[in-house]
């Protein structure tokens, strides 16, 4: 149990997608300009990455990793498909993607039509195939922990996108200089807002 709230909190915080890797960040300047369209992307990366990651994992586990096939038989321990992981968890994210698309379409059209091109997009978002390349290289062991990375990136990218958002917001009211305004003020916050989060780095589970 210290091992997966470990992970969790260290994904959210420590090793947060956007501010210690800064993957994302596409859609998290583009679609930060208002809370309400932010949340809703975050909770479908939240979803995305909480689904994708436990089944790249099992199938990284029971097929592509080198002699993952042996519980098929014997003759299948020397077979090595990893060279196929790449394209087999970006099949898996944008299947994922497709059925999250479908399901805000049909029951948020207004959040759809707000979140335009960049809901598609989360396909080719680098912080969800970042998730599953990390939770390769970490080598985690079992899919609770997958499990648990994923769900905690999501929030993580969630939380950062959001408080974006909400201080975006509040600069439509402040004198911001001319040259600054748009994505250079932005690019500046975003700096700051990685610094601050540098601070959880002294957290000791």
């Amino acid at each position: 149990m210290q091992d997966l709230l470990n992970i969790f909190v260290k994904s959210i915080f420590i090793d947060n997608m956007v501010f210690a890797y800064f993957l994302g960040m596409c859609s998290f300047l583009a679609v930060s300009k208002s809370v309400k369209t932010a949340t809703g992307l975050g909770i479908a990366v939240i979803f995305v990455l909480g689904v994708t990651l436990p089944i790249n994992y099992l199938l990284n586990t029971y097929v592509l990793s080198p002699g993952s096939l042996s519980w098929l038989g014997p003759e299948y321990a020397d077979i090595d498909l990893s060279f196929l992981s790449l394209i087999i968890f970006i099949a898996v994210i944008a299947a994922m993607v497709q059925l999250v698309e479908m399901i805000v379409e049909k029951f948020a059209p207004a959040l759809y039509a707000s979140l335009g091109i960049f809901l598609p997009l989360i396909a080719v978002n680098c912080a969800i195939l970042g998730g599953s390349l990390f939770m390769q290289e970490r080598g985690y062991s079992s899919v609770g922990e997958a499990t648990v990375f994923g769900l905690g990136s999501g929030i993580g990218w969630f939380i950062a996108i959001v408080a974006l958002a909400a201080i975006r917001e509040k600069l439509a009211y402040s004198n911001v200089p001319a040259p600054l305004k748009g994505l250079g003020i932005t690019f500046i916050i975003t700096g700051l807002m990685g610094i601050a989060f540098m601070s959880f780095m002294g957290i000791q589970l």
